[in-house]
């Protein structure tokens, strides 16, 4: 495994990151438990969390995923062995009203603050190594809308108060460091602004969707990434599950996301259905397993910092592991790239 420093810190993280949105959802205590015990013991020293998890967010699920990682950290004791990461919810215009016992979820000091105890007491540790702010308090384009469509009457969180309260949790050892989730050039660069101009904590990260389906964060975000050492932390990296190739021809496997909830049909369009099954035959073509090819393309990015997976079972999660030791080939990558200019981002 290998592993890259988390921005401009001195702790360095696997290339590739557990990830657990399944955790409470797809996936079980004990389910979710063998995945940290199997992660951990090969090489993977990242584990990503949120507030909101599991996915799909419901009232009665919430905070499940991090009551998981809990648990398995209380009977292992390997709190120090793992880098903790999770988020914090962002604003209300996603109907997650029953975070926080119905108060208005947003990125307000006091919400903050809220949000990370909460989160430190089900994960039973009293510190996180990497506190992320889930998605924006403003409007703007994330979660798949790709225009950016002004509201001049929002009134937004300043970010400057929003970067004052997480200093102050920097200051009393409840987080180590600050990153950020779902944002755009404009506001990753704001952030790193306050940071400098106030003597505030520097975010360090910035974890946004990227896959072959997706890599609208080299439009603007992979220069500010590269040049800033804010790296990218790849989540949906195989789309929710469209580049495996289990859902060509139009299966329907039992149990499968994208069958059970129809509202991540964002992976699943004419174009993405088209890329996908291109992708897919480069993989067949030069014998690799096309989830792995997937994956080995995005954790091979010089702005990414570490590759998120996700698994419902032990066999995925075997696998996904694995990919870390695949090198493409020059000339794999030239048939990717033909792909990918023929039919650019057709799941943003």
């Amino acid at each position: 495994m290998e592993y890259r420093p988390l921005g401009q810190t001195d702790i360095n993280v696997s290339a590739i990151c557990l990830g657990t949105m399944t955790f409470g959802e797809q996936n079980t205590e004990s389910q979710a438990h063998e995945q940290l015990d199997y992660a951990t013991a090969h090489g993977v020293n990242f584990i990503d969390a949120a507030e909101m998890y599991p996915v799909p967010p419901k009232a009665d699920t919430q905070g499940r995923t991090e009551q998981y990682i809990g648990s398995w950290l209380a009977r292992t004791g390997k709190r120090s062995d793992v880098v903790l990461a999770s988020k914090v919810t962002g604003h209300a215009r996603t109907n997650m009203d029953y975070v926080r016992d119905g108060e208005t979820p947003r990125l307000s000091p006091a919400h903050v603050r809220r949000a990370i105890e909460g989160s430190l007491a089900r994960l039973q540790t009293d510190y996180l190594d990497l506190y992320q702010l889930h998605w924006p308090d403003r409007y703007t384009n994330f979660f798949g809308q790709l225009g950016y469509s002004h509201d001049a009457g929002e009134t937004p969180v300043a970010i400057e108060d929003t970067l004052a309260e997480l200093g102050k949790l920097v200051d009393e050892g409840k987080i180590r460091h600050v990153g950020l989730s779902n944002e755009s050039p404009w506001g990753t660069m704001r952030f790193l602004r306050a940071a400098e101009v106030h003597g505030l904590p520097r975010a360090v990260s910035i974890q946004n969707p990227y896959s072959l389906l997706n890599r609208t964060f080299e439009i603007g975000l992979s220069e500010v990434a590269i040049r800033e050492r804010v790296g990218l932390l790849a989540y949906s990296p195989l789309a929710f599950g469209m580049l495996t190739g289990k859902y060509e021809n139009g299966a329907k496997p039992e149990g499968a996301r994208l069958t059970k909830w129809e509202r991540f049909a964002r992976y699943n369009g004419e174009r993405g259905v088209d890329a996908t099954a291109r992708y897919v035959a480069i993989a067949r073509e030069y014998g690799l397993d096309p989830a792995q090819m997937a994956l080995a393309f995005v954790t091979s990015r010089d702005f990414v910092t570490s590759n998120i997976i996700g698994a419902t079972t032990m066999d995925q999660l075997k696998s996904n592991i694995d990919s870390a030791e695949l090198t493409l080939t020059d000339e794999i990558l030239e048939k990717i790239e033909a792909v990918h200019a023929a039919n650019p981002n057709p799941c943003p």
